[in-house]
């Protein structure tokens, strides 16, 4: 499929070439460029240049040059492909579909109007071709009243009354939000109103000109989102409504706000020849009984747009308190709530850093007026994963912001799970639960701008979070409770990344805080990690903290209480038919060659103290002096220089924010972080076997091993606890 010269401009003009390249080398600003290395031959003295003005590279040193979208195919090695589809993603801007896509969103016009519909009487003949006509602005009435159409319907049915069913049962629940139940209120339950005579009136915007052919959703709901704008400006009280929220006339402009009049059926009249793709777009329904109606009637809307502003959908708000509240539209093939959030468009026009996500568009909107950019909301559902992953994309780091009570916190840890999965290193979230019950919107009323800037600078890091919610969730002042919150946060833990050294680092702060020492806490304790600490080097480091932990054997251990060891005898005698020897466990090569080099360091040294040729090298002293000598000790003894180098880079930091655990505890972390390993080595093992018999040996050991990690964590750690540690 070609991509037309204009979106591939776009792409290379909107992507963010300086972050693409700092990537790998750093770059320093340098008037209105950024100068630094060039990547791709390695110099010493700066040569290579980037403008964010016209995204251009140039080295004067080797000659290199060009955009994004030749950075990364010659650079990172991409296909052109690769490095459209890295850019779409970058810059929210969508590559063209394929011809089923473009059909998807096609539909027929027809001809004549709609014989579901009730049609106005024809008041004026000065317009009778049906090619050029165009729907009316219609004036919003409250008394049994619908909106005025055009002149050019034919007469309305005599019996009106007669010609509609008022007690259809259509059923709703697929589609409205905002936990609707069925049931209506009482407007809903009215007979549709009569139309309103009122001629056309020439002198209004048009906002849609009704033609033979095929017609594309896009463009009708362009047309729709208008018809509803112009709505709202005649409709003095759907105006107060947001005016009473404290919304300008510029802000109302930006989100494209509107109004939905009170009718049954304003979208087929203003509409006549788009029934088809109204139907499609579930914003005309049919009842039970065959007669067309409208989803949205007297309410507020807020137009649902894409990355790339096109609108998409809509929400209704009720003007009063009828249910359910809010109502989006349906799904449709332009239309996916998992793929939406509400403010995005606007965040990105202006150019955000920061991202909020909040519950509601109320809350968008307010955030976007008072200069705070970025807030962005979901459709009425709790976020996904590609939604959270692709708000990181704009900026490391996202915040939370829901209601304080129990349903909006309970949608803050639902999220919370939900993202673990897509925090690498490097990224997090934060969480922000404002005071006295407030919104955004009613807090930025009640107490400004710069104290919602405020909140949202001193929001709650994801250590912070997640500790008060066990702290909330159970008494930590029972051991027992303290191994279930200990589990609970093993398990959730469990969901991020594999390799992520932001597991033990959530760990290792809540044990610090479960401890009950008082240790000094900096930004880079609860917030900061280093990202060279991947579930590996944490095994080195625990045991360069607690070398005792290797006297016990623990490998062996494990194996053996988990009972992996003996899994494989169940099939013993298929392995004595088959002529097969019992597949050997798992050692410490293959977890880990550096770990087994520094497993046989640690041996080496703990014989040469008993047999006394070591003397300072005491495995019961727990001074942080002496815990930091016997680490350089071990460091200073491993053959790989390269592995000597690497802990020595990681040592102190570690060192500084473990010297308030006790060596239990880190004893205690290093199984766990050893199981987890072990848990990779023999899923991979199994993958590799292709004989039944032993396939089936290595699933056993796995689940063997998985089945005793859940049921001892919370053993352990509650024995640790009543030891008092």
């Amino acid at each position: 499929m070609r991509i037309p010269d204009t979106t591939l401009e776009r792409l290379n003009s909107s992507a963010d070439l300086v972050a693409i390249i700092k990537k790998h080398t750093t770059l320093k600003p340098a008037g209105r460029e950024f100068k630094g290395c060039c990547p791709f031959h390695g110099e010493k003295t700066p040569s290579f240049y980037v403008n964010p003005q016209t995204n251009l590279y140039y080295c004067f040193g080797c000659g290199v040059k060009g955009n994004p979208i030749t950075f990364l195919r010659e650079f990172e090695r991409m296909t052109f492909k690769e490095a459209v589809d890295y850019l779409s993603e970058q810059t929210g801007i969508e590559l063209p579909k394929d011809d089923k896509f473009a059909q998807k969103i096609r539909y027929t016009k027809n001809k004549t109007p709609n014989p579901n519909s009730q049609t106005p009487t024809k008041t004026n003949q000065g317009n009778t071709d049906n090619s050029n006509t165009q729907p009316t602005n219609p004036s919003i009435h409250h008394n049994n009243t619908a909106p005025s159409v055009n002149d050019d319907y034919p007469d309305f049915a005599d019996n009106f009354n007669d010609g509609y069913d008022n007690d259809f049962n259509t059923n709703f629940n697929t589609d409205f939000d905002s936990g609707f139940n069925g049931g209506y209120n009482d407007s809903y339950n009215n007979p549709p109103y009569q139309a309103d005579n009122t001629p056309f009136n020439s002198t209004n915007p048009p906002y849609h000109t009704p033609q033979n052919g095929e017609g594309d959703l896009y463009t009708l709901l362009s047309a729709i989102a208008q018809f509803y704008q112009n709505m709202l400006h005649q409709n003095p009280t759907a105006k107060a409504y947001f005016v009473s929220r404290g919304l300008s006339d510029e802000t109302i402009a930006t989100f494209g706000l509107g109004y939905a009049p009170s009718g049954w059926q304003h979208l087929e009249q203003a509409f006549p020849h788009d029934i088809e793709g109204l139907r499609i777009l579930g914003l005309v329904r049919t009842s039970q009984k065959g007669r067309d109606f409208d989803l949205l009637r007297d309410r507020v809307i807020f137009p649902i747009k894409d990355r790339q502003g096109r609108v998409v959908g809509f929400a209704g708000r009720s003007l009063g308190d009828e249910m359910p509240k809010y109502i989006n539209s349906s799904e449709s093939p332009v239309f996916s709530k998992q793929h939406i959030l509400y403010g995005l468009y606007e965040a990105r026009q202006a150019k955000a850093v920061d991202y909020l996500m909040v519950e509601g568009y109320m809350d968008v909107i307010a955030l976007h007026q008072a200069g705070i950019y970025g807030a962005v909301a979901p459709m009425g559902t709790a976020a996904n994963d590609k939604q959270i992953a692709g708000l990181l994309k704009y900026n490391d780091t996202l915040t939370l912001c829901f209601d304080g009570d129990t349903a909006g916190q309970r949608a803050a840890w639902r999220t919370l799970e939900v993202a673990m999965p897509v925090l690498p290193d490097g990224k997090t979230l934060k969480f922000l639960t404002l005071p006295d019950g407030h919104d955004p919107d009613t807090y930025i009323k009640a107490h400004g701008v710069d104290a919602m800037r405020a909140q949202i600078t001193h929001a709650q890091s994801m250590a912070d979070y997640i500790h008060g919610v066990l702290q909330n969730r159970y008494d930590l002042s029972l051991p027992e409770n303290k191994a279930r919150a200990v589990a609970e946060l093993k398990e959730l833990t469990a969901k991020l990344p594999k390799g992520s050294s932001f597991r033990w680092w959530l760990n290792n702060d809540f044990w610090a805080r479960l401890s009950g020492k008082n240790h000094k806490q900096t930004a880079r304790d609860t917030a900061n990690y280093h990202q060279e600490t991947d579930s590996s080097t944490q095994l080195y480091l625990c045991l360069l903290y607690a070398p005792h932990i290797i006297k016990d054997n623990p490998l062996t251990a494990l194996l053996t209480s988990s009972g992996v060891a003996d899994a494989h005898k169940p099939y013993l005698d298929h392995l004595e038919r088959q002529g097969l020897s019992v597949p050997a466990l798992p050692d410490w090569q293959d977890i880990d060659a550096d770990l087994a080099e520094l497993v046989r360091t640690i041996d080496m040294i703990l014989d040469m103290v008993d047999t006394g040729a070591i003397a300072q090298f005491d495995l019961h002293d727990k001074s942080a002096p002496a815990i930091d000598g016997k680490a350089h000790l071990i460091m200073a003894s491993l053959p790989n220089v390269e592995l000597q180098h690497h802990l020595s880079r990681l040592w102190r930091e570690f060192f500084y924010l473990n010297q308030h655990h006790y060596l239990e505890q880190m004893a205690l972390l290093f199984n766990e972080l050893l199981c987890q390993r072990l848990q990779d080595v023999l899923k991979k093992q199994g993958e590799n076997v292709k004989n039944i018999v032993l396939s089936e040996i290595y699933k056993r050991r796995l689940q063997a091993l998985i089945t005793w990690d859940s049921q001892h964590t919370k053993a352990d750690v509650a024995t640790l606890i009543e030891k008092g540690f």
